[in-house]
């Protein structure tokens, strides 16, 4: 570029691209298309690095592996640093060789060039190093190898310096309006930071709370908050976060949720933000389903005029946006899709690359299969700022992202679809359903294996078959089906590479009859510091990470991670918590007289003063149990409504829209603890007045949890404690956390079964719960009227 040579009278700013960023974005072009195999996109987690490894070492002694690259470009205002790592250097005759290594799932002797964008990526480190080193000349060898069959097929060409400059310089100058936009827009962002203010009055406790997040980032660890409803979690986050980034301590925030509803809470913190001044792209990554403008995501140029020619349109039409918007939001995003034709998800996801916020799930940024590969792939690290909202769902979330399953019955359905197409691949099925046949003999209920090595190799037998067949040009009626199968064959063999001392491996027989043997990620820990090691800090706060302890150990592998308490703005005189001691919910009470008993309660509550409230069950037969007692008990003087199994959005906005509903008498909601109206739920001050809550959340004894309670005892001998005890007494603090949501709302909190007495369950309380109080059944009725009565005077 002509700019490289401009004298620098004082340091410039510096804007970063990838080698293979900058190449993927500047040269794509033609339809989205799912139908093909995807095998030369799908680069497999630690088999493609065991792959790049192998053929490594196998260059012999000269061969320079993972080489740094980096080449400054300067222009008047700032600095354009292009950098990656070649994967290998070596002489070819006499001429110094650049080779790029792509693992594919693909039948490789076939390939009859390089993929144009591999061999851009490949020319880009071509150029960086001829002209670090002064060459006349360079060499670009493409090795592709597969990743089954570890079959290698090489393409090399000697390249003139003079014309990988040219094509270098054509490259950058295309690029150059986007740098322009990264260097004005990040200009203007950090200008508005300087500026800000804490759009709030700070709450007891948040100015503390505001500082020890900042001082994490500042020192780059990892900090845990129990933060207790009413404590601004969101904002006290997101305020010191975002001044981190304006004074150079992150690059990039992530703030990741579970839910929609956390997500739009930070969205619409933002928001607050934007009206103090705040300039900052803020990107809500929506799931492909919901922004899909065709009725199912088929994404391909046949059945969906988006995805025919998306990648001719769509940089335009992600520059335009970035003009005329600083809020991604949905609508904005399909509008912009509609206006220029182009696929509405992936426009999302290319905003995301040029957003100074992204808000999103877990999975992209946890799970191996979704992850946003244009931030981490490739062992890509950034400044990025994690903030990961009602962390407590982590852990679980985190065991179905690195676990997997295989079923006999699946691999027998498969091989009857496939049968009339191809020989070789049912051969490879048939192959796999015997070993999985002879586990199945050998178990009763389930079975614990410490090797399943004949299985895993029939297995990436079965993939190399299928992936070959899948390149063909067939017509199956039941693609979408056979698809599903083999991409779950290609997870399970990826998931595999990452079993561990934290994974069980078992086989099981289920209720429905099926066999199927699964990859059991135990203890998740291992594998998301591997993505946490990616940020330069990560946040994780919740109104229930209790113990902080358990939470520390499976979501972190460090010993020096950072742990606050955050205060509790509300006062106890605001609700009445106390514990039935006479009823319980163990299953050895689970009588027609306990019910009885618990209506009882439900119906006196409900009584005592009129509103809205939520009866929490620990299990959805128990509910329709006590909800049969309670109608008889209370016929048409109170209102009930319950949760059903399976509820569509509809349903759930037409259910929580009963809370805003002017009625004569209370309301009873019957709802499953931990379920969807169990978190994430507002209802603020007259919309909810009470929770009873059944039980103390204890998931039901068998099964998978008592496998899971093995090997924790195995290693400590906490087993129950962290499988039923912690988990159970978290559904509980998030339905009780329903209550009280604002300073002005008051309200019931009352725990019904004589367990939650018991000091193993009482240590666990959170320290707003120090004042509980205890009754029976014929003690409730004056519990209540003095606490009613207390509040009507206070008013």
């Amino acid at each position: 570029m002509e700019d490289q040579t401009i004298e620098q009278k004082q340091p410039l700013q510096q804007v970063r691209i990838s080698v293979r960023n900058l190449v993927e974005f500047l040269l794509r072009s033609g339809d989205i298309d799912n139908r093909m195999s995807r095998g030369l996109q799908m680069n497999a987690m630690q088999e493609g690095t065991r792959i790049h490894k192998k053929l490594q070492r196998g260059m012999g002694s000269s061969y320079s592996a993972e080489v740094p690259l980096k080449l400054d470009v300067c222009t008047e205002h700032y600095v354009l640093t292009v950098e990656g790592r070649a994967d290998g250097v070596f002489t070819r005759e006499d001429i110094p060789c650049i080779d790029e290594i792509k693992g594919v799932y693909q039948d490789v002797a076939n390939m009859e060039s390089p993929v144009p964008v591999h061999l851009a990526q490949a020319k880009c480190y071509a150029y960086i190093y001829a002209m670090q080193h002064d060459l006349d000349e360079i060499g670009i060898q493409m090795t592709y190898c597969d990743l089954d069959t570890e079959e290698v097929n090489r393409f090399y060409e000697c390249v003139a310096f003079g014309e990988l400059e040219e094509w270098f310089d054509t490259l950058m100058k295309e690029y150059r309006k986007w740098a322009d936009f990264q260097f004005e827009w990040h200009q203007t962002s950090m200008a508005s930071i300087k500026r800000m203010e804490f759009p709030f009055d700070y709450r007891p406790g948040q100015r503390e709370l505001v500082a020890d997040v900042y001082r994490t980032i500042l020192r780059r660890k990892n900090l845990f908050i129990q933060a207790p409803t009413g404590t601004g979690k969101t904002v006290s986050v997101l305020f010191p976060a975002v001044r981190a980034v304006g004074e150079g301590k992150g690059e990039k925030i992530f703030y990741l949720t579970a839910k929609t509803v956390t997500a739009t809470v930070a969205m619409e913190t933002f928001a607050v933000f934007r009206s103090h001044g705040y300039r900052g792209k803020v990107v809500q990554i929506t799931a492909k389903e919901k922004l899909c403008k065709c009725e199912t995501p088929e994404c391909n140029p046949d059945a969906c005029p988006y995805a025919k020619g998306h990648f001719d349109r769509v940089n335009d039409a992600v520059f335009d946006l970035l003009q005329q918007e600083d809020c991604f939001s949905r609508e904005v995003l399909l509008t912009q899709a509609e206006k220029y034709m182009v696929c509405p998800f992936e426009l999302c996801l290319d905003v995301s690359s040029w957003s100074d916020v992204i808000v999103g799930d877990y999975n992209y940024v946890f799970d191996p299969t979704v992850y946003l590969k244009r931030f981490f792939a490739e062992g890509n690290k950034g400044d990025y700022l994690f903030l990961v909202d009602e962390a407590h769902n982590l852990v679980e979330r985190g065991r179905q992202m690195y676990s997997e399953r295989i079923v006999k019955e699946d691999v027998l359905k498969v091989k009857r679809l496939l049968k009339p197409f191809s020989k070789r691949v049912e051969r490879e099925l048939d192959r796999v359903n015997k070993i999985m046949l002879s586990y199945k003999r050998e178990c009763e209920d389930h079975r614990i294996h410490e090797s399943i090595n004949d299985l895993v190799f029939a297995l990436m037998r079965l993939a190399a078959e299928m992936e070959r067949f899948l390149q063909k040009p067939l017509t199956l009626p039941e693609r979408d089906e056979v698809m599903e199968f083999y991409f779950g064959l290609r997870n399970f063999l990826n998931i595999y590479e990452l079993v561990d001392e934290n994974y069980i491996i078992y086989s099981a027989m289920e209720e429905d009859g099926s066999f199927g043997l699964k990859l059991y990620c135990a203890d998740p820990s291992r594998n998301l510091q591997e993505c946490l090691d990616k940020a330069h800090s990560t946040v994780f706060f919740s109104g229930t990470l209790l113990p902080i302890g358990y939470y520390k150990s499976l979501l972190s592998t460090k010993p020096d991670n950072y742990a606050v308490y955050a205060h509790s703005v509300f006062t106890p005189d605001q609700r009445l918590l106390f514990i039935g001691k006479d009823v319980s919910s163990k299953y050895t009470r689970r009588t027609p007289e306990e019910y009885d008993r618990i209506a009882f309660y439900i119906n006196k509550i409900a009584r005592a003063k009129k509103g809205n409230y939520i009866a929490f069950f620990p299990s959805y037969k128990m509910m329709l149990d006590v909800e049969e007692q309670f109608e008889y008990l209370a016929g048409d003087t109170i209102d009930v409504i319950l949760q059903t199994q399976n509820m569509r959005e509809q349903q759930r906005e037409a259910f929580l829209a009963e809370f805003e509903q002017k009625r004569e008498r209370s309301l009873v909601a019957f709802c499953v603890m931990g379920g969807i109206f169990g978190e994430g739920v507002d209802l603020r001050e007259d919309q909810l007045i009470g929770a009873i809550i059944v039980g103390t959340g204890i998931p039901q004894i068998g099964g998978e949890s008592e496998i899971l309670r093995d090997f924790f005892d195995a290693r400590g001998g906490a087993g129950f404690d962290y499988v039923y005890r912690f988990p159970g007494m978290n559904k509980v603090q998030q339905a009780a956390g329903r209550v009280i949501r604002t300073l002005s709302d008051v309200g019931v909190i009352a725990l019904l079964d004589e367990r939650f007495l018991q000091s193993d369950n009482r240590r666990l309380f959170p320290r707003e719960w120090e004042d509980f109080k205890t009754c029976t059944l014929d003690q409730v009725d004056g519990l209540l009227e003095a606490f009613w009565s207390g509040i009507g005077a206070s008013e």
